[in-house]
């Protein structure tokens, strides 16, 4: 069975001050990108090793793992006076994100039974890493309504502050989510895994009869 160390994503985030508008509005910029790593091996053991020894590094874990996400936020806020007060004008979050999946060079000449442990495994990767991008973008559309919901404050240091205040949170609840998602995967991989494959064998029995 292959190793699978779900990694806890982090989330950087910076807001810059723009020219102040007249109404408060927002408009989240969500962009995501696949690439992929390729590995060798030619038995289940050999792929092992090839995805610890080629998957993508986590900084903060100092290991390498079978697929990643990589979630970067950003964005920018406006500031305009209102009854002579400051509130936000426009906030606009952006969110770019990059999955990180393997590939097998040697899929094509695989037997049939390491092919049906290959696919399923590297299904349940993808459907992983999909998830984390997920939970990205829903995190981000919340925190530009959190960003537009703040009320007016006497004047717009204060108001940065408290915008700065939000993201950390905003961000930090994010990384909670992310690592919650992680250790739910983790405690259940095994029997995942089990019903998968035996889900993908069925399969092909049917499908030869």
């Amino acid at each position: 069975m292959f190793r699978v160390r779900n990694p806890l994503r982090a989330a950087l985030i910076a807001f810059l001050v723009g020219l102040p508008l007249s109404n408060a509005s927002g408009e989240t910029l969500i962009s995501k990108s696949v690439t992929y790593f390729s590995i060798g091996g030619r038995t289940a053991a050999e792929l092992d090793r090839a995805l610890a020894a080629s998957g993508p590094l986590m900084k903060n874990t100092g290991t390498r793992h079978p697929g990643a996400t990589r979630i970067k936020f950003g964005g920018t806020i406006t500031y305009v006076s209102r009854r002579g007060r400051c509130a936000v004008g426009t906030a606009r979050v952006t969110l770019s994100t990059r999955i990180i999946l393997p590939r097998w060079k040697y899929r094509p000449q695989a037997s049939r039974d390491l092919a049906l442990v290959w696919d399923t495994l590297a299904a349940d990767i993808k459907r992983h890493e999909e998830r984390h991008a997920e939970i990205a973008r829903n995190h981000a559309r919340h925190m530009e309504r959190a960003f537009l919901g703040l009320k007016p404050e006497a004047d717009c240091e204060l108001m940065q502050a408290r915008v700065a205040e939000l993201s950390a949170a905003e961000v930090a609840s994010h990384d909670k989510d992310q690592a919650r998602f992680d250790r739910t995967e983790a405690a259940n991989f095994d029997r995942r895994m089990i019903r998968l494959l035996q889900y993908r064998l069925d399969s092909l029995k049917k499908a030869e009869r």
